[in-house]
């Protein structure tokens, strides 16, 4: 099994080289790429491209065109006086010493700014993946014992229906029937956190600072009371994209639950233990649930993607700046060297869950074995 997972580890390569090749020939090839917009900022701001180097400003013509010195200088900027081969293994070599490259409309390092987005991914990544969780199991556990019924059928139609609506649509219905006052306002448009959030612990240092403060809390009470604040606040901003981040999983997680425990209770393991007399919720949670489980727990390896990488349409509907809206909104501004290096951390992410999911597997259940 070990020679499967080194073989599995090795094959990381091509299909990253794969990946990464196609996505740098599309931006190549695509109109309104970093050339076309400098070339459209040079002439919007006013600089004749003849004197663009010499920094000399002018009269802005519309009809001059770039002289052919400058037109070379940028293109050597972008690495597109080179043929695309060439280009590609020139950004592969920094991709191998970690350096993602520079961003062309933000002019910061790429590495930045998606270490900036990776905890706010991975907080509303992880309560999603939690709360699928947490809901799913003990529901799908419920809907096993009792199939057939109307509680089945009911809650059936509801999970197919969730399951049907993807979890970027299901924030913009959310979003106009919960947060845009036409029906109710009850939860904010979308961001992480309330335009007054930094201002909450300021009654605590008015008081630190020996400001009067009319009221009869002292320090730490305004410190625990600021805290409770901002997480109340935090909450109040995530209950609605973790509800989307969760519906993606919820589905899946609820039938892949009731299908597992069904099929394990007409094992002979489970007669035979009620056939000794062993009650049956000792029977189902100590003996069947526990087998049943073995499918869900390979899933936590697919969600390390999620959980890291984030959701491109669900941050970018409820305005959440993620690593997803990173890239969602770098593929709108055509800033290839971002959506390049969130390529590279998806596609990485993506293959490590995918092996990290057979391994657990084989982990949890002995009789898997890869060969």
């Amino acid at each position: 099994m070990t020679t499967y997972f080194v073989r599995r580890l090795l094959l990381i390569i091509p299909t990253f080289l794969g990946v990464t090749m196609i996505a740098f020939a599309i931006t190549r090839v695509v109109p309104g790429g970093p050339l076309e917009r400098e070339i459209m900022q040079l002439r919007l701001g006013g600089v004749t491209a003849g004197e663009s180097g010499s920094g000399v400003s002018s009269v802005f013509d519309p009809t001059a065109d770039m002289s052919s010195e400058a037109l070379e200088q940028l293109k050597k900027n972008f690495d597109l006086d080179k043929p695309g081969y060439v280009a590609y293994f020139l950004w592969l070599k920094k991709i191998a010493v970690l350096d993602l490259g520079e961003s062309y409309l933000k002019r910061e390092p790429v590495w930045n700014l998606i270490v900036h987005r990776l905890p706010i991914s991975l907080t509303f990544g992880l309560c999603g993946f939690l709360l699928a969780y947490l809901i799913s199991i003990p529901l799908g556990i419920l809907k096993a014992l009792w199939h057939g019924t109307a509680f089945d059928f009911i809650s059936s139609t509801l999970v197919f229906i969730g399951y049907s609506i993807p979890g970027w649509a299901l924030g913009a219905l959310l979003l106009v029937f919960l947060a845009s006052g036409r029906f109710y306002d009850a939860f904010p448009l979308g961001n992480v956190k309330s335009s007054s959030y930094d201002d909450l612990p300021s009654l605590a240092k008015s008081i630190d600072d020996g400001d009067e403060v009319s009221d009869e809390f002292g320090m730490f009470e305004w410190e625990r009371l600021s805290f409770v604040s901002k997480v109340i606040d935090r909450v109040y901003h995530m209950f609605l994209p973790v509800m989307c981040y969760m519906m993606s999983m919820f589905a899946a997680l609820t039938i892949l639950t009731k299908n597992s425990l069904i099929d394990n209770l007409g094992q002979d393991y489970v007669r035979t233990a009620f056939a000794k007399g062993i009650s049956p919720a000792r029977v189902i949670l100590l003996h069947t649930l526990r087998n049943s489980l073995i499918p869900l727990a390979t899933g936590l390896g697919h969600a390390i993607s999620v959980l890291m990488a984030g959701s491109y349409l669900i941050e970018w509907v409820f305005n959440i700046d993620g690593i997803g809206y990173l890239g969602f909104t770098s593929i709108q501004q055509r800033d290839y060297t971002v959506v390049l290096g969130v390529l590279v951390v998806n596609t990485i992410l993506t293959l490590l869950g995918n092996i990290l999911s057979d391994f657990l597997y084989a982990m949890i259940d002995p009789r898997i074995r890869f060969e």
